[in-house]
This record gives structure tokens, sequence and C-alpha cells, in this order.
């Protein structure tokens, strides 16, 4: 099977060929769409595929290996899986000034409860509220334009991101933290949310 093939060990952390391909797969073309959707007022596009790169695809790809490292801990089978298809479906879309975002999840198998599988879920936005965090003491200090630019997009994404994941019903982390804890729940959601809404504060600008 394609789920357990050429099996890498870096640290406590099991890993693949396969998922490592996939993974830069999914970075690259949700990089790649993001960069065009932000528009040539945005520099260049290498330039804007450095941003997306460092904001947009790493928001999504640490989130998913938040959900990874939980699950691994629990003892359950769990790999990062591209949705080809998504992708190209992610970059074609961008075209149109949108992008619709499905790059892939992390595939996991294994025998856990609701706690366990709340936990796990939580994982994922807590790694992109961490990361709203960091753009957002990174954009206290003295920086350039680039920089500023990217300590923005960070933030904002990351924190739209927890946000986004948090709707409580089918298959978003929301419905399965919400079934664990609803204290929880309301704290992501609070912490998201207001994060979400501090997207103009003055350190950001220019």
């Amino acid at each position: 099977m394609r789920y357990i093939q050429n099996q890498i060990k870096l640290g406590n952390i099991s890993t693949s060929e396969s998922e490592l391909k996939d993974a830069l797969k999914a970075w690259i073309a949700i990089s790649v769409a993001f960069a065009i959707v932000m528009g040539s007022g945005l520099s260049s596009f290498y330039t804007r595929f450095i941003i997306a790169s460092l904001t947009v695809g790493m928001g999504f790809l640490l989130h998913e290996l938040g959900h990874k490292i939980v699950a691994q801990r629990y003892g359950c089978f769990a790999e990062f899986r591209s949705f080809d298809n998504m992708l190209l479906l992610a970059i074609a879309m961008s075209f149109f000034g949108f992008v619709f975002a499905a790059p892939g999840a992390v595939m996991i198998s294994g025998r856990i409860n609701n706690a366990k599988n709340g936990k796990i879920s939580a994982a994922g936005p807590v790694v992109n509220l961490g990361l709203a965090l960091i753009f957002l003491t990174l954009a206290v200090f003295p920086l350039s334009s680039l920089l500023k630019t990217i300590a923005y997009y960070g933030f904002l994404i990351n924190s739209w991101l927890a946000l986004f994941n948090m709707i409580p019903f089918w298959l978003f982390d929301g419905y399965k933290i919400l079934r664990w804890s609803k204290a929880f729940y309301a704290i992501i959601v609070a912490v998201a949310f207001a994060f979400t809404m501090a997207n103009n504060l003055a350190i950001f600008k220019l």
C-alpha cells in the first residue's frame, strides 16, 4: 500500500517519501495559487510566491502536521496525502481572482475515542493561532516593506484558517472539537475571532 511504503523516522515522527513528496507538492501548488490571486499590484510574481509560501503554504502544511503529530502520539497511523485534482482546481480558480483551497488531509487510522479525536482535531487550529501570534510579534519590530507584508499576511491568513476550521459540522475540525469539549471549542473560536478582527492594527502599517 502507498500509505506504508518508504517509512522514515524523524525523531519521534514517522513519515515517508510519499508523504514528503505530497507535502511539497501541496505547498508549491497552494503558494502558486495565492501568488496569482494576490495580483500584480504586489510586486513581482516571485515576490508574491515567497510571501504566499511563508504564510498560506506554511499555514496549511503546519496545520496538517499538527494533526499528524498528535495522532501519532496516540499510536495512530497518520500521513498527509495531497488531493491532486483540488490542487489543480485551486490554481485554475486563482486566475479568476479567488481560491478554493483543499490541498489535502492527514489520513489517520487507529482506535481513538471522542476525546482523542477532539485533541487531534484541535492541534491544527492551535498551530495556526501559534503561527499568527509569531507573525504578530514579528510585526512589532522595525521591518522592511517585504517583511512587514509577510507579517501582515501571516497573521491574517493563519487567524482566518484557525477560525474557518472551527465550523462545527461535517468534516471540519470544529465539529470534532465541539463533541469533545465545548469549553475548548469556545476558547479557540474566541481567540481566532479576536485575531481575525485585529488585522488592521497600526503595527501592520508600512
